[in-house]
C-alpha cells in the first residue's frame, strides 16, 4: 500500500528536508495588522523575523483551511496514494487538527475517491511534530502500512518533550498575556521565561536570570535523561546556537542534533532569539 505524509507548517521543516521524503506541508496563514501571509511560502523565515521585530502587536497565526488539506489528500491521491497519515500541530493550540478532520471526512464522503485517511494529533510544536513526521514519511518509505505508520507517530506523539526559553517578556506584553509594568520589571531583572509544550499545551516550566542560566536549564532537562531520540535545538535566529550546542556536549555531539530554525507559526510567540530542545523519551 502507498502510505503518504501530511503535515502543517508547524512542523519547522525545511522545503528540502520535507521534499526529499515526500511530505506534504500544508501552511498556516499569518497576519501582520492587514497583511496576511502564507508562512513559508510568500513569507520567509527571515522575513517573518524581521517584520516580528519591527511590530507593535503580535501578527495572527490562521489554521489552514479545510479546503487546503482537501486539496492535498485528492492531490496525493491523484498521485497514487492509496493512504494518508496526516500528522498536525496540537490541537490545544491551533484548529489545524479540526480542519484535516474536516477534510478527511468530506474526502471519506466521495465514492469516487478511495483514500484511507488517518489524522493524528502530534500533541506537539515545532521539531517535537517535524520528528515525528519524519519518522512516519521514512516508515512509510520502508513499504510499512497505514496501520503502522499510525501507531508508530501515536507511540511518538506520548514520549515527545519540547522545552522553550524565551529572550524576551516584551512579546508575551505584545500578546496580552502579561502587562506592561511586569514586562518592564522582567527586564530591569533579565528574566527568561521557560515553557513546556511536553503535553501540547504551554505551561510555564521556570524563570531563569540570565540567558545563559536558561541554556543550561534546557541542557539539563536533557541531560537528565539516560537517553533521548530525535534530540532538536530549534531557534528563533539566535545568536548563540553553538553554545547551546556545547552544552549538550557531555553526551551529544554535532552529528546527534538536528539544528533548525523556529517558523512563523511558533515564532509569533516565542519572539526572536527563542531557543528550544525537543526529543523523544525511548521506549522501554
Amino acid at each position: 500500500m502507498a502510505v503518504r505524509i501530511v503535515t502543517d507548517s508547524a512542523c519547522d521543516l525545511s522545503t528540502d528536508e520535507a521534499a526529499a521524503l515526500g511530505i506534504e506541508v500544508v501552511p498556516l496563514s499569518i497576519r501582520f495588522g492587514g497583511d496576511e501571509f502564507v508562512d513559508r511560502v510568500d513569507l520567509s523565515v527571515d522575513d517573518f523575523y524581521r517584520r516580528l521585530a519591527g511590530a507593535s502587536a503580535l501578527p495572527e497565526t490562521a489554521a489552514p483551511s479545510p479546503g487546503a488539506f482537501e486539496q492535498a489528500f485528492r492531490t496525493l491521491a491523484a498521485g497514487g496514494a492509496e493512504a494518508v497519515v496526516c500528522v498536525n500541530l496540537s490541537s490545544d493550540l491551533s484548529a489545524t487538527m479540526q480542519s484535516a478532520r474536516t477534510a478527511a471526512a468530506s474526502v471519506a464522503a466521495d465514492p469516487g475517491t478511495e483514500l484511507d485517511i488517518r489524522v493524528v494529533d502530534s500533541r506537539s510544536v515545532t521539531h517535537g511534530l517535524g520528528s515525528q513526521v519524519v519518522r512516519a514519511a521514512e516508515a512509510a518509505a520502508g513499504g510499512a502500512g497505514v496501520d503502522e505508520v499510525e501507531t508508530l507517530v501515536r507511540d511518538m506523539a506520548g514520549r515527545t518533550r519540547v522545552y522553550g526559553a524565551l529572550d524576551t517578556l516584551e512579546y508575551l506584553r505584545k500578546g496580552g498575556r502579561i502587562g506592561g509594568a511586569q514586562a518592564m520589571l522582567g527586564q530591569l531583572l533579565s528574566i527568561k521565561p521557560i515553557v513546556d509544550v511536553s503535553t501540547g499545551v504551554v505551561k510555564e516550566a521556570a524563570k531563569a536570570r540570565t540567558r545563559r542560566k536558561a541554556l543550561q536549564w534546557l541542557a539539563a532537562k536533557v541531560l537528565a535523561e539516560p537517553r533521548v531520540e530525535n534530540l532538536a535545538v530549534m531557534h528563533g535566529q539566535a545568536p548563540d546556537v553553538d553554545e547551546m550546542v556545547a552544552l549538550l556536549a557531555p553526551r551529544y555531539g554535532p552529528a546527534d542534533i538536528h539544528i533548525g530554525l523556529i517558523g512563523a507559526v511558533i515564532g509569533t510567540h516565542g519572539g526572536p532569539h527563542v531557543m528550544g530542545v525537543t526529543f523523544q523519551l525511548p521506549t522501554g
